[in-house]
């Protein structure tokens, strides 16, 4: 089960609808070991694309040395699709190299800003995907 803030939820759907009509992508790390995503860091999707993401290669291996000198890690892995339910896509599976990770969809197809969305969770081990419960709280 994914146990995230109403704070850290409202930031990843802000972000799915900024970049809308292109997929967002971002991580949330936490303290090594928790399994409690704190830091939201929002990234750039190098893909530019309503329906790939791609974390700029750079970005990310600055990402992992500031998480690694903070003892942190990425407690949920995050992007957006803009046309489709928020289930991973096969594409998506293929790159889920996290097995720790929460893989959080966000649906931002048929909204205009202020509809409904899909907000879901998912651990992908070796190409297997598994959705779990997604509890929202105030604070940890």
């Amino acid at each position: 089960m994914l146990t995230i803030t109403q704070a850290l939820v409202d930031q990843i759907v802000a972000h799915a609808r900024k970049d809308h009509p292109d997929e967002a992508c971002g991580v949330v790390a936490g303290p090594a070991g928790s399994d409690r995503p704190e830091r939201f860091i929002p990234m750039l999707n190098a893909a530019m694309s309503p329906t790939f993401y791609e974390f700029d290669s750079g970005d990310l291996l600055k990402l992992y040395r500031e998480m690694d000198d903070r003892d942190e890690e990425p407690v949920v892995i995050y992007h957006s699709h803009t046309a489709t339910e928020a289930y991973p896509s096969r594409t998506d599976i293929s790159y889920a190299n996290e097995p720790g990770a929460h893989y959080v969809l966000v649906s931002t197809a048929d909204t205009d800003g202020a509809g409904e969305f899909q907000f879901r969770s998912f651990r992908i081990v070796e190409g297997a995907v598994t959705e779990e419960e997604v509890q929202v709280v105030e604070a940890y």
